[in-house]
């Protein structure tokens, strides 16, 4: 959907809660919420071969790596309401290695779209091992949901951790192990 349409869906939504979308305040604000809206989803436009754009090398590194800390926004798809945190991302390389910011551009590109946390920390991990062909990948994600913290039970200082670790990370308890340690 283009920007118009989705300007004219905000229009809708702000005056079913009771509210003039032509006030001053608000006349400009459909339009402001479908860009960003249009820009909070841009991920469903990219496409991860082109996004990774030939960064690998090739390398005889066969020990873990680890990019930490690497923030993130999302919106869940069950409510529409932002989750952010933190990823950590370890790959074992096989015969090469990824360009570093292409590990924070993929997390992004799958942050930018509607899904739960749980479908957030797969998709970084699968597509990971699909363009490097690792020996093993693990994704750990720690984030904070609006939906947990502005409605429902109001916990203000909860967060939820998940992880996803594929090949060596998923087969060797002391692999899994080490990953946990370094990024603790």
């Amino acid at each position: 959907m283009n920007e118009h349409g989705l300007a004219e869906h905000f229009r809708a939504i702000i005056a079913s809660c009771g509210e003039d979308p032509e006030r001053e305040g608000l006349a400009k604000t459909p339009e402001r919420a479908a860009e960003a809206f249009d820009f909070l989803t841009h991920g469903y436009q990219q496409d991860l071969w082109a996004l990774v754009n030939g960064a690998l090398f090739e390398s005889d590194i066969d020990e873990m790596v680890i990019v930490r800390d690497i923030e993130f926004y999302s919106l869940c798809e069950h409510h529409v309401l932002p989750f952010f945190g933190r990823a950590q991302v370890a790959y074992i390389p096989n015969g090469q290695v990824l360009g570093l910011s292409k590990i924070a551009r993929i997390i992004d590109m799958y942050a930018r779209r509607l899904q739960i946390q749980e479908t957030l920390t797969k998709q970084i991990a699968e597509a990971i091992q699909e363009v490097t062909q690792a020996r093993g990948v693990a994704v750990q994600i720690n984030a904070s949901h609006m939906c947990m913290m502005m409605r429902g039970v109001c916990k203000q200082n909860s967060e939820m951790s998940s992880s996803v670790m594929l090949g060596a990370f998923r087969e060797s308890e002391s692999t899994r192990n080490e990953f946990l340690q370094l990024i603790r």
